[in-house]
């Protein structure tokens, strides 16, 4: 029954997804592990990324999205490998970044080479999206066994301090050059009263699985954290210090979404509270092929949460797109059909994988004066005609144009081109339907402009 149900819940999920285009985030690439930061009244985040048909943890990278509206996503590409730690040798986990005086600050789970087990390193960058460097060459913190998932948080005071574990939960605080330790690594109690308690498990006493995650509103602290057994929900604990001692709060999120693990990111942006959180939604979706999500998260007059629920996502931007300017292919709000790319050539772009992939941008402010002309860099490497169809409000709505993608012989290999469009004025959401013959990579989509 609890099979039958995790397929049904799972196939659930893909049709909100695929009808209401919204969750998960990022349907050209699989992603997990969520962790926003904001910066500059914009939202970025980190995230770590499942390979394609894996059937385990393949996880070799963190790639960053940001955005200024919480529908339209843009996708920066691979910020950091664990290749880039001389010391690892793999398994990119769950990151956070965060800035302190001009410096951003990325920690990160990996393998360590020396010993084989999991460790924290940090790198530094100048900007969200580095490059990032390793200072140490070496971990920051490792003990036993279980040092994964870590959450960092600056305090009001300025001290820093760094959670993280499973099946164990430790924490230590940073100096604030950030890359060192004030004092010993602490462990945290696990206790009934702070985390719930499991039953019939004799490795764990409490719910407490892995992935914390602090955050801090109204001088109240909060520790989300995945629990346990199997399937993991999402559990809180509440402390009127960031060193404890936690109160056991309740339930954040169910057992659902199709996939056995889950992990919290929580963030204020622009009068908002957001939680991110991941699922197997996406198809091909499972356990080690997931996919970010976001809600809006509500609080209890007394501090409590309610428990959230698996949704088609935020309703309602909170910003629009100017379509005068160059608008990267990458910035997506839903897609089918389409992967990302990378390449020294152009940085970040994206590739129709079929005839009829398409990719939606919502709430484009083509204002009272209105469009005129279109251009796109695009390219194609396939003789049989391809084209991309401009279109409003949905993907079978008004055609503004059909532009013909030109043959340059493949993805290092770019031409802008142009096209007349009726007069379009007013916010609209805008698709791009890609249509050809050819079976795979139909063409390069790298970003698009408008023309008033």
């Amino acid at each position: 029954m609890k099979l039958i149900k995790f397929v049904f819940t799972n196939m659930m999920l893909m049709v909100v997804a695929s009808v209401t285009c919204q969750n998960p985030i990022v349907q050209t690439m699989y992603t997990a592990d969520p962790a926003p930061m904001v910066y500059n009244d914009r939202l970025y985040l980190y995230t770590s990324h499942d390979e394609d048909n894996a059937t385990w943890f393949a996880m070799n990278n963190w790639k960053l999205y940001s955005t200024v509206d919480m529908v339209n996503w843009t996708d920066h590409g691979v910020v950091m490998s664990y290749t880039d730690l001389d010391w690892a040798s793999g398994d990119a986990w769950a990151p956070q970044c965060i800035e302190r005086n001009g410096k951003f600050y990325f920690y990160v789970p990996v393998t360590a080479r020396a010993n084989g087990r999991p460790a924290i390193g940090v790198a530094v960058g100048d900007s969200p999206f580095g490059p990032f460097y390793d200072p140490l060459g070496e971990p920051l913190v490792q003990t036993d066994w279980g040092d994964i998932d870590p959450t960092i948080f600056i305090d009001d005071d300025g001290q820093a301090y760094l959670y993280w574990g499973n099946p164990k939960l430790y924490y230590v605080k940073l100096n604030e050059d950030m890359i060192s330790c004030k004092g010993d690594v602490v462990a945290v109690p696990m206790t009934e009263a702070s985390f719930g308690k499991r039953e019939g498990d004799a490795g764990r006493s409490t719910l407490y699985e892995e992935g914390p995650w602090l955050y801090k509103r109204n001088n109240l602290y909060y520790l989300f954290w995945p629990g346990g057994p199997l399937p993991e929900f999402i559990g809180y604990s509440t402390s009127d210090s960031p060193e404890g001692p936690w109160k056991h709060g309740g339930v954040v999120m169910s057992r659902d979404g199709g996939v056995f693990t889950n992990h919290p990111g929580v963030i204020d942006f622009k009068g908002k509270t957001y939680f991110f959180y991941h699922n197997g939604a996406l198809p091909g979706g499972g356990g080690f092929n997931r996919s970010v999500c976001v809600e809006e998260l509500a609080f209890n007059k007394d501090g409590s949460i309610p428990q959230l629920s698996m949704t088609d996502g935020i309703k309602k931007g909170i910003a629009t797109i100017n379509p005068y300017v160059k608008n990267e292919a990458e910035t997506i709000a839903w897609s089918e059909g389409f992967k990302s790319s990378q390449n020294k050539e152009v940085g970040v772009f994206v590739t129709a994988k079929k005839d009829d992939a398409f990719i939606k941008v919502r709430d484009v402010d083509f204002r009272t004066t209105g469009a005129k002309k279109f251009n796109a860099r695009v390219s194609t490497a396939h003789n049989d005609p391809v084209a991309l169809e401009v279109r409003l409000d949905n993907k079978e709505g008004a055609l503004l144009g059909t532009l013909k993608v030109p043959r340059t012989g493949g993805s290092n290999r770019w031409k802008i081109v142009e096209m007349d469009i009726p007069q379009t004025t007013g916010v609209h959401d805008l698709y791009f339907v890609v249509k050809g013959k050819p079976s795979t990579d139909l063409m390069y989509f790298d970003y698009w402009k408008f023309t008033e």
